[in-house]
């Protein structure tokens, strides 16, 4: 074989390896994107009580169908800010609470709006029901609010105070806070003790010293039950047992 065969052949096998580790590399990428494998599989024995979060992407809700797929509770938008109404909310409430799961209502936190301002929203559009879960303020960044240097951290934990205990006094329990590892760090962590604390963390498990109550553990898990431009759903776990979530208002 001369040496222009032998280059060819060399550059062959290079580009076949590559090719195959790309391709060994993509598979288990994709199947994470699609939820087909999960990097969080709490164990049942330890978390056996499990639930979901949604919102309007996850369309209209079969309610009796998704309760039926070993879920025990489940957090619904409510509002964000001070002015919007989630559109599916009423719907999801009403038709969620005929349902033996037990259901909470959450509120997206605005750095923008007054605490006092939210909390006139969400009491004005979320009325009590049996057995209802803590209201949550979901706190975390958005739009042109990507990290902690582009807030002004002291203003926004002094709105948070405010729509904590409005919360608080309205409905008789302390909000759960719902924050990931930023936001947590940023806001949450030395401020907001007295609140339980429902903590994103969907490719690892919680880090160690962190005291929480809920853990969403997977945004890439699909349930029947709903028809929305979102197909997969929010998973998570409580931190205790049957009987404890049970008799649990934060």
């Amino acid at each position: 074989m001369d040496t222009k065969s032998k280059s060819k052949k060399r550059r062959t096998i290079i580009a076949t390896v590559i090719i195959a580790l790309v391709i060994a590399l993509a598979i288990p990428a994709i199947l994470l994107y699609c939820g087909v494998i999960h990097l969080n599989n709490p164990s049942s024995e330890k978390y056996p009580v499990r639930g979901v979060d949604l919102s309007s992407y996850q369309g209209t809700v079969d309610w009796d169908t998704l309760a039926s797929q070993g879920i025990s509770f489940a957090f619904i938008k409510a509002t964000e800010g001070s002015k919007h109404i989630d559109p599916y909310f009423e719907k999801n409430w009403d038709n969620a609470s005929k349902t033996g799961l037990r259901i909470g209502a959450y509120h997206f936190f605005s750095f923008e709006s007054s605490g006092e301002k939210q909390a006139e929203l969400f009491c004005g559009n979320v009325k009590p029901v049996d057995r209802m879960l803590p209201p949550v303020i979901d706190v975390e960044f958005y739009g042109s609010f990507k990290s902690e240097k582009d807030i002004d951290a002291a203003q926004i934990k002094q709105e948070l105070r405010v729509l904590v205990d409005k919360l608080t006094e309205t409905y008789g329990m302390k909000p759960v806070i719902y924050a990931s590892k930023d936001t947590y760090s940023a806001i949450v962590k030395n401020d907001f003790g007295d609140c339980d604390l429902w903590y994103r963390s969907v490719y690892s498990a919680v880090p160690d010293g962190v005291d929480w109550t809920f853990w969403q553990y997977s945004n890439r898990h699909r349930l029947k039950g709903y028809d929305g431009k979102e197909k997969y759903i929010d998973m998570n776990v409580f931190c205790g047992s049957p009987e404890e979530f049970e008799a649990y208002r934060g």
